[in-house]
């Protein structure tokens, strides 16, 4: 498998018959991380990386992907509404450019919008406190995109 970023259904081809994805939800301040099954039919919420410089987050991030024995990473990519990339979308794809150039694996960059929303709407729901959606945002936005991206991967 080639490291560098690909799009999903030439990723579907370069996937093991069975392999573990990690997603990624890249903010300012945080990396949401989440995982799938070996199978990949479900994504849980893993952890999150506090953000640091890359030479220090690059690491982390690629220690906790050896860990787990990941084969690829499912990026959210934060779009703006009508569907342009903004400044936060520019940010994604730099990280990204610079972890291919040390990552083993390849990546799928993911329509993210409304992602973190989702989630906060239904941590709200389930009446979580302000610090629990606080704490817990990030890995269930990561396990919200990589679920996505796992539904279609599913269809191809």
């Amino acid at each position: 498998m080639t490291n560098g970023e690909t799009t999903l259904e030439d990723l579907a081809r370069q996937l093991p018959a069975k392999g573990r994805l990690m997603g990624l939800d890249l903010g300012a301040k945080t990396i949401g991380l989440a995982l799938s099954d070996v199978e990949r039919r479900l994504a849980s919420p893993l952890d999150t990386i506090r953000r640091g410089k890359f030479t220090h987050d690059a690491p982390t991030l690629l220690a906790r992907a050896s860990q787990f024995e990941v084969c690829a990473l499912v990026v959210g990519l934060p779009l703006n509404m009508d569907g342009s990339e903004g400044p936060r979308a520019q940010a994604t794809r730099a990280f990204m450019r610079n972890l291919a150039a040390r990552a083993p694996y390849p990546f799928v960059l993911w329509d993210e919008r409304l992602s973190t929303a989702a989630v906060t709407r239904e941590l709200i729901a389930q009446d979580a406190s302000r610090a629990k959606r606080a704490a817990v945002v990030d890995r269930l936005a990561a396990a919200y995109i990589l679920q996505g991206a796992l539904d279609r991967l599913a269809r191809l």
